[in-house]
């Protein structure tokens, strides 16, 4: 059991053809590593409504249905951050090119040869590869 207070976060996995967008961290939490956009809940938001409004701040895209994917607990502490739980989703692109904002240092679409070679926070290739293997539907 972890003894702190545990922080609701969201993610966005948008895939977009067969690329997916990840920005480039550029503070605590996994700073400098590559991620799904997204970011704490607010209070009175739903996970939804913070996910959406977390893309749109960090990428300026936006995105269709969001599907949930998994909850991970991520510890954050040893980087003097907070214990998060971060429910991750996934969307398909509607409009918008991605443009870095808030708290990404780079935020764009990139293939799955290209996202094997980038430094990855824990479980995004695994989420990757379940989207572009088609193992997760999307509504179009």
């Amino acid at each position: 059991m972890i003894d702190a207070t545990i922080v609701p976060a969201v993610s966005v996995a948008v895939l977009r053809d067969r690329s997916i967008m990840l920005v480039r961290r550029g503070r605590a939490p996994s700073k400098g590593l590559y991620a799904f956009p997204g970011g704490r809940v607010e209070p009175g938001e739903t996970l939804e409504d913070a996910a959406r409004r977390e893309l749109m701040e960090e990428t300026g895209v936006a995105v269709g249905a969001l599907v949930p994917l998994r909850e991970l607990l991520i510890d954050s502490r040893a980087e003097g951050a907070s214990v998060y739980l971060l429910t991750v989703f996934g969307a398909r692109h509607i409009k918008g090119e991605p443009v870095a904002a808030d708290d990404a240092d780079e935020a764009a679409y990139f293939d799955l040869a290209e996202i094997e070679r980038l430094p990855l926070t824990d479980s995004t290739l695994e989420i990757v590869l379940e989207l572009l293997g088609g193992q997760v539907a999307l509504p179009a």
